[in-house]
């Protein structure tokens, strides 16, 4: 009888070591929280460069930390949302001339593989979306960290940069220098910060929606 107890003892033990390991492997999905976050870009702006950011923007992102290569992300940021602390060259970049904001009002970013690399970063391969043009694009990420906050909700760290050529995308507009050259570059470093956040049960779908961030909240009520 005391065997049998034992038995069976070890295999409920067993059992709910499995159940939580197969609980701590399970993807977790993120949701991308825009106060703590930037997207940033950089652009030769004759000889030197110019940076900017997207205010507004939604994402999320599905991490395993024990099987990176099932992660996923996706994201969705708002054109009109443009900022170079230069309020007559954002107008310019909205317009035609550049991103077209009327009518193309998002960019998109969709991951189609992660590759974990031996560094330990992640190669995320994904389709870039922009002034209504798709190309594929390369993110080299890394995963920071993740642990509970101060609202004691899960929260999770990532950054990642890529480099695109903007006439890729179908923006073409440019001036030639009078002695030569052109006033800006065709390059654009992008550089991401993320900080997501796992919601809690019941409210995966509240916190989907594009939230403007502090500054563009700011800015928006500046040109009322």
């Amino acid at each position: 009888m005391n065997l049998l107890r034992k038995v069976a003892s070890t295999l409920l033990t067993l059992s709910a070591l499995l159940l939580t390991s197969e609980a701590a492997a399970t993807p977790q999905t993120y949701q991308i929280d825009p106060d703590h976050s930037r997207v940033e870009f950089t652009i030769r702006h004759m000889f030197s460069k110019v940076t900017g950011s997207f205010d507004e923007f939604s994402g999320t992102i599905k991490y395993d930390a024990d099987a990176p290569a099932t992660s996923s992300v996706s994201a969705v940021i708002q054109a009109s949302s443009i900022d170079t602390n230069k309020p007559e060259r954002d107008k310019h970049l909205k317009s035609p001339d550049f991103f077209d904001v009327a009518t193309y009002p998002t960019l998109t970013f969709t991951s189609t593989k992660v590759t974990p690399t031996p560094e330990g970063k992640l190669r995320i391969q994904g389709a870039l979306t922009i002034h209504g043009v798709t190309k594929p694009v390369v993110l080299e990420a890394s995963f920071l960290g993740s642990g509970p906050g101060l609202d004691g909700a899960t929260r999770a760290g990532f950054e990642g940069a890529t480099k695109v050529d903007r006439k890729d995308f179908g923006i073409l507009w440019n001036k030639t220098l009078d002695k030569g050259g052109t006033l800006l570059g065709d390059d654009v470093q992008i550089s991401l910060q993320i900080e997501s956040i796992l919601p809690k049960p019941g409210e995966e779908g509240s916190k989907a929606e594009t939230k403007k961030t502090d500054k563009a909240e700011k800015k928006e009520t500046a040109g009322k």
